[in-house]
């Protein structure tokens, strides 16, 4: 049997399907939002008792074929998932991974499908809330449903699930996702906009989430399965007991001693290896519970001495950001270089400039579009003092390259302003918390030393919390241990304007807009702080650009005479490129871009161009190269490919017999266009002779 249940949200009904498509997964909803439409699925796989993590996976795909078209490259079928399906994968993943039973150990698959796509409504969000109905609808011991929604904001007024178009229109972009009670996830990115702004956005999302949350609850209760059960973990009080006498008071000084990452980590390897080794012959086959038992002992004993002390692993209070250290263009052959330390957490960052060429096409169920500002984050597995393969970038590099590039790309000045396409890279060679963060501190200081002339200096900070009961901290500046065993990550990147860059993600099953405003009023002391030693490190971009990088110039040309420079097969241009040693990119409006090392090649080049579009003008006066002698004149070309001629008779002012005994081929010579008769053009040296006898002979007088 299909059951159907809708919603109106913003200007579109969000519909929700079951019981047609994909019948033997857990779960399975076809949603639907304007003419785009997803089929999300949900199965359970086998228990796996023996690890200490929930095995939960989502997949995003996008089918060509649901925007009408069919996909390039050699195979002509979808490959590997582009970023936009990691980005939009993480979406679904990051709000309702904290929304399973504790102790649910299941291999658990989402699955999301875009089946159909109209071209206005981002299959993202729906596929979120189809996901979260999957799951709903489930025997899968999912605990709430979620809604996700976008926002935007155009002209002061909030839009929920904005087009396309009024994403581009809106100076703040926000995908938020929430359970009835509480916000679970934010990610996005604005124009310098206030906090006030961003608490205001979420409070209008969460009142359209819980609409969608609603109906997800009515088709639950028309065919929702009844949910498995989860056996509850039981602890070995005996167990628990000696754990305690041996290790609970060793813990205790290691996590209020202030230790390096390493030494901690060490510490904390040796006592468990203790314990392990004492407990070893009276509790057999018990390595695993004793490790889990250990690891929640740290937990609470690092959570209470915050909550009750104020004070974390580092010594800090919970409003202290670590020390900062920058340096700038310590590498000399890249157009700029900041290295950027907060605590044990660095990041190198470069800038390279390139020309127009260097743009980066993107290509997917949206209309191709190119980019001109382009970051990547790259995390080795050296930065956490570990070994790991070299393959390609993770999920968690693209997402926390994306959130860093969006924190920068409003500042980043339009192309008619700086004509460069600029790519930021970024290499965390220690983490020790907030490598984004760091990478948008580092992106920022790198662009002002390469003469990005940028609107303002950004900053970024991790917020995170510890919450018991109603007793809370909201942390400044997070370790990753803070991370790891705290409630909350919530990352915060702006100027001293305002917030350009927005994500927070929790771990618990909801948080307070009281914890939000002092997470971001907080955020707001740290980012000024790190502002403050960025700005004294550099406090506005340098005049110019490295030596190292291409000069770039530009002009416009008539749309018409776009074939003239390109020349029949690519001959013309490919011939200046070569001459000019430049890269010459033309734009369908007919914007010429030059780039090249050598800045008066590229003028050059440009003047060249210039010509090569000019239309003759009787009476002006030109320079040209004589092409051709024959007995009746020269013919003189005054443009690249426009030649004229200049008759024997308007040589010279007075007689002569030959025109070589005059003029040579390959000589350069002043002529003066006298007319344009049937396309064909005629040519004086004379009238220009005589101009500067005239002129001599009025000065003589004078």
């Amino acid at each position: 049997m299909v059951y159907t249940k809708e919603v109106q949200i913003g200007k579109q009904k969000l519909i929700f399907e079951t019981g047609k498509l994909a019948k033997q997964a857990n779960g399975s909803v076809i949603v639907r939002y304007g003419d785009t439409m997803v089929l999300v699925t949900a199965v359970a796989g086998d228990l796996r008792p023996d690890i200490d993590f929930f095995p939960l996976s989502v997949e995003y795909r996008e089918k060509a074929f649901a925007a009408g078209k069919i996909p390039g490259g050699f195979f002509k079928r979808e490959g590997k998932p582009t970023d936009k399906e990691v980005l939009s994968a993480r979406l679904i993943d990051r709000p309702i991974r904290p929304l399973f039973s504790d102790n649910y150990r299941n291999d658990t698959q989402v699955a999301a499908f875009v089946y159909s796509y109209d071209s206005e409504n981002d299959s993202d969000v729906i596929a979120a809330c189809g996901a979260s109905a999957a799951l709903a609808i489930s025997d899968i011991p999912f605990l709430e449903p979620i809604g996700e929604v976008r926002v935007g904001r155009i002209n002061g007024e909030f839009i929920i699930n904005p087009t396309l178009k009024e994403t581009e229109a809106s100076d703040l972009e926000l995908v938020i996702a929430g359970t009835e009670s509480s916000i679970m996830m934010v990610e996005g990115e604005a124009k310098e906009l206030s906090e006030q702004v961003m608490l205001d956005a979420l409070k209008f999302a969460h009142a359209e989430i819980k609409k969608i949350i609603k109906v997800q609850l009515e088709l639950r209760e028309l065919c929702g399965k009844p949910k498995m059960v989860v056996a509850e973990k039981v602890i070995d009080q005996n167990l628990f007991n000696d754990i305690s006498a041996l290790a609970h008071d060793k813990f205790k000084s290691i996590v209020s001693a202030v230790l390096a990452k390493e030494e901690r980590s060490a510490q904390n390897h040796a006592l468990t290896d203790e314990v392990l080794a004492a407990l070893a012959e009276k509790y057999p086959e018990k390595e695993n519970a004793i490790k889990e038992i250990l690891h929640d002992m740290e937990k609470d004993l690092m959570r209470k001495r915050i909550l009750e002390e104020g004070l974390r692993l580092d010594g800090r209070n919970t409003t202290q950001v670590r020390p900062i250290s920058i340096e700038l263009g310590i590498l000399p052959r890249p157009h700029a270089t900041a290295l950027f330390t907060r605590g044990e957490t660095q990041s190198l960052t470069t800038l390279t400039l390139g020309a127009k060429g260097d743009e980066q096409i993107i290509d997917g169920l949206q209309p191709e579009y190119k980019k001109r500002f382009l970051l990547h984050y790259n995390f080795p597995p050296f930065s956490v003092g570990e070994t790991g393969r070299f393959s390609g970038v993770g999920r968690r590099e693209v997402g926390h390259g994306n959130l860093a590039e969006r924190s920068l790309k409003n500042i980043i000045p339009s192309e008619d302003k700086f004509p460069y396409i600029v790519r930021l890279n970024s290499d965390i060679l220690e983490s020790n918390g907030s490598s984004s963060m760091a990478t948008v501190c580092a992106g920022s200081l790198a662009l002002m030393e390469g003469g990005v002339p940028i609107k303002a200096a950004i900053a970024g900070i991790a917020m995170g919390l510890v919450k018991e009961d109603d007793k809370f901290a909201v942390l400044t500046d997070i370790l990753g241990n803070e991370d790891h065993l705290g409630d909350m990550d919530f990352k915060v990147a702006g100027s001293e304007n305002g917030i350009t860059g927005l994500q927070m993600d929790i771990k618990i099953q909801g948080i307070s807009y009281e914890i939000m405003e002092k997470a971001l009023a907080q955020a707001k002391e740290g980012r000024l702080h790190i502002l403050k030693i960025m700005n004294e490190a550099i406090a506005t971009a340098k005049p110019n650009i490295s030596n190292y990088a291409p000069r770039i110039f530009t002009t416009k040309i008539p749309t018409d005479k776009i074939g003239t420079v390109i020349g029949p097969g690519g001959k013309v241009i490919q011939k200046m490129q070569k001459d000019f040693s430049v890269d010459i990119n033309i734009e369908e409006d007919g914007t010429v871009s030059i780039a090249g090392q050598d800045a008066a090649l590229a003028n050059a080049a440009k003047e060249y161009i210039k010509l090569l579009v000019s239309e003759p003008e009787v009476g002006k006066n030109y320079t040209g190269k004589i092409m051709k002698i024959t007995d009746f004149g020269a013919f003189v070309e005054i443009f690249p490919g426009t030649q004229g001629l200049l008759h024997i008779s308007q040589i010279d002012a007075k007689r002569i017999n030959k025109v070589t005994d005059v003029l040579k081929e390959g000589e350069v010579v002043k002529v003066k266009l006298i007319a344009i008769e049937g396309g064909k053009l005629s040519l004086s040296r004379k009238a220009l002779l005589n101009d500067a006898a005239g002129s001599e002979e009025s000065s003589d007088k004078e």
